[in-house]
């Protein structure tokens, strides 16, 4: 499974609708394999949207995410005028990083 971010650049005078997670399971298709979705509508710049899909590969995952987006984004009057960004694993080295 993989983490998959997406950022999502809205239109001026718009914001994230509050269904934005459930919306967006709905719209997944099987082949999507998304397991769970995570909306962080306050992140900044943009906010970002967190997917979980199983997937053979980091490739893959990431594709996938991408689709789904641009999916969402055309399907959700509330999203009307905003583009999909970013897609792709977060960097999480400063976790992982010993100091030495």
């Amino acid at each position: 499974m993989y983490l998959i971010h997406a950022t999502l650049r809205l239109a001026p005078g718009t914001g994230v609708p509050d269904d934005l997670g459930p919306r967006m399971r709905a719209l997944a298709a099987p082949q999507d394999r998304l397991e769970h979705v995570s909306v962080h509508a306050g992140a900044r710049p943009d906010p970002v949207v967190g997917l979980y899909l199983v997937a053979d590969s980091l490739h893959d995952a990431e594709a996938r995410a991408r689709t789904l987006c641009l999916r969402t984004v055309a399907e959700l009057p509330g999203l009307a005028g905003a583009e999909v960004a970013l897609v792709g694993a977060p960097l999480i080295t400063e976790y992982l990083w010993d100091g030495g």
